[in-house]
């Protein structure tokens, strides 16, 4: 009975294994460290207050495209023929990543003033991470660091308002919102969940979906 579950579970763990290698999840892993490492360095800085905002976004910004870009897949439409456990690997990989980037995130601002604290940091991060994920869907895998990308100009930008005027209200731009605004947390999350959602259910836009598979 024990050398049977075993023979049962061995092929799901190789699958795993092999899903997360193809999806280079030790290197979005190594960068997502590397950018709370950084943010935990940067805090020990003396900022002004314009600053010390604009810091926890972009290692926010960085943990997101290094999470988006491990939705690019090297097979294209061979693998999404090659069973029906793909949606759940798709869907635990971003969501395992971003768990990491929030405690890693988090801790790095253990100790320090984290402009915003953990419960905008974390909206933020929910946010742009799904910005990529639906750039991956709509773009492709290999483009989805755009999406986040451009929202930190963005996002900066909102920022910048807050100090010069006239401030943006929409709660789409959620970062110059602080952190107990519900409307800006609502869109942040609505873009995570859809993001999370079309990549699961879709998978990237692959370039190599367009050509013959080979």
């Amino acid at each position: 009975m024990v050398a049977h579950k075993g023979s049962t579970i061995r092929p799901y763990t190789r699958l795993v294994r092999l899903h997360l290698a193809s999806r280079r999840y030790q290197t979005a892993l190594v960068t997502v460290l590397a950018c709370a490492a950084a943010l935990r360095i940067a805090l020990h800085w003396p900022w002004n207050a314009y600053g010390a905002l604009q810091l926890p976004l972009v290692a926010e910004a960085g943990c997101a495209v290094a999470i988006a870009a491990t939705t690019a897949s090297p097979f294209g439409e061979a693998e999404r023929v090659g069973g029906g456990r793909l949606p759940w690997l798709r869907f635990g990989v971003p969501l395992s990543l971003c768990g990491v980037a929030a405690a890693a995130l988090a801790c790095a601002g253990v100790g320090t003033h984290l402009a915003g604290g953990n419960v905008e940091m974390l909206r933020n991060l929910l946010g742009l991470t799904g910005i990529g994920l639906l750039c991956a869907v709509v773009l492709s895998g290999g483009l989805a660091w755009t999406g986040p990308t451009a929202y930190l100009i963005i996002g900066v930008y909102g920022l910048y308002t807050l100090w010069h005027g006239p401030a943006l209200t929409t709660p789409w731009i959620w970062p110059a919102h602080p952190a107990n605004d519900i409307g800006a947390a609502v869109c942040a999350v609505i873009t995570f969940v859809l993001g999370l959602l079309m990549i699961t259910m879709r998978g990237a836009r692959d370039s190599s979906d367009d050509g013959p598979t080979r």
